[in-house]
């Protein structure tokens, strides 16, 4: 028998905590008992006001004095704050003790805690932050970088290329990805400096079933697996759709594709290429998205997608 895997969650991280982290990890809780226990990290009595009496079995607490708030500047809380909920989520992490970490809190403080704790993948030039992209046809592809790394290298874009590959086929379960560059026209001439020369590396990548360049118009009509963009490019085209979303909601148009934009839906995004499982969710998270925050961690850890980057960056040398 299979061990239920260890979540682990930032309960003091996120516009709405420690509720919304706790009532999303019952939810969670409660639709996966014998598959995962999540281990709510943060100040216990404040966790516990927010749990029932019966609390339940799979549903275990850590107590962190410390919170690192969502305004504080990473690198100088991540190092005057070590008994934070985010420090000993990578402590937790770092030590084996859980199988992946999330969180809704401070997100330079999630990206730099990784870097600092677990570190990055030998080899990687740079994690980054990747994103489910909903298809008009009911497909799921993904984007990345969305907002770890704002100006990139061609050999970064490459590289995320490579990383996004591994996760649409590992987690996402596409047999042959099909993987683009998200750039101001289709042809290889096109784009900035960095994209047009990204783009020459990914047409000789032979183990890559490059596409070529895709426009913003095509971001969603299934013409690409994996969109490789650049973090500054990537979190625009991110909360563009999420407002997309809010706006319909607002007007209370409804509609299943447009409804697949909301941040709810994809509860997270996985930071790939570090030492460790690691899952970021939206500042303004709700229950819910952090119910599917959790989910989507479970089912990351799952495809023990560090070891597949190692090897396909050992078969690369």
């Amino acid at each position: 028998m299979n061990q239920p895997i260890k979540v682990a969650i930032d309960a003091m991280g996120g516009d709405f905590a420690p509720e919304s982290p706790v009532k999303g990890a019952l939810m969670a809780a409660q639709e996966r008992p014998g598959d995962i226990v999540i281990v709510l990290i943060g100040q216990e009595d404040a966790i516990r006001a927010q749990l029932p009496e019966e609390v339940p079995a799979n549903i275990q607490i850590v107590h962190a004095d410390e919170v690192i708030g969502m305004a504080e500047h990473p690198t100088k809380a991540m190092q005057q704050k070590t008994r934070s909920s985010i420090a000993l989520g990578y402590h937790l992490l770092k030590e084996g003790k859980v199988d992946v970490f999330c969180g809704a809190g401070n997100t330079g403080a999630m990206y730099v805690g990784a870097l600092f704790s677990i570190k990055a993948i030998e080899g990687i030039m740079r994690p980054a932050l990747i994103s489910h992209v909903p298809m008009v046809n009911g497909n799921v592809g993904v984007i990345l970088d969305v907002g770890a790394n704002a100006d990139c290298k061609p050999e970064v874009l490459a590289q995320f290329a490579q990383l996004g590959n591994l996760y649409c086929k590992y987690v996402l379960e596409h047999e042959q990805p099909r993987v683009a560059l998200l750039s101001i026209g289709e042809e290889e001439q096109k784009g900035n400096i960095a994209v047009q020369a990204a783009h020459k590396i990914l047409k000789e990548a032979e183990h890559l079933h490059f596409v070529g360049n895709i426009e913003g118009r095509d971001i969603f009509l299934d013409k690409a697996d994996v969109i490789v963009c650049d973090g500054f490019i990537g979190n625009i085209v991110l909360k563009m759709a999420e407002s997309v979303y809010e706006i319909m909601n607002k007007r209370n148009l409804h509609d299943a594709f447009f409804d697949r934009m909301n941040y709810e839906a994809i509860g997270g995004s996985p930071i790939l290429g570090v030492n460790g499982n690691v899952v970021i969710g939206h500042g303004i998270s709700s229950p819910l998205a952090i119910r599917n925050m959790i989910l989507l961690a479970e089912k990351f850890a799952q495809a023990e997608l560090n070891s597949k980057i190692k090897n396909a960056l050992l078969q690369s040398i």
